[in-house]
């Protein structure tokens, strides 16, 4: 496995975690809970944009990567 494809797997992740704890922040009825869930998801978007744009390098700088 590429380090570019090992990126884009960790990205399908990290989304895939934002969702989950978004939808635990609208489910839940403990404001205290929902509150921790809300950060935790503005915190995984963070990272996310982080390793998005990590994504946008490898491919810049490593064209036969696009689209894996």
């Amino acid at each position: 496995m590429t380090v570019a494809s090992q990126v884009k797997t960790c990205v399908a992740s990290l989304k895939s975690a934002q969702a989950s704890l978004e939808q635990f922040a609208l489910e839940t009825q403990n404001q205290e809970a929902k509150s921790l869930f809300t950060n935790a998801s503005q915190q995984t978007q963070q990272i996310l944009q982080q390793v998005e744009s990590r994504v946008q390098q490898l491919e810049n700088e490593e064209p036969q990567y696009k689209g894996f």
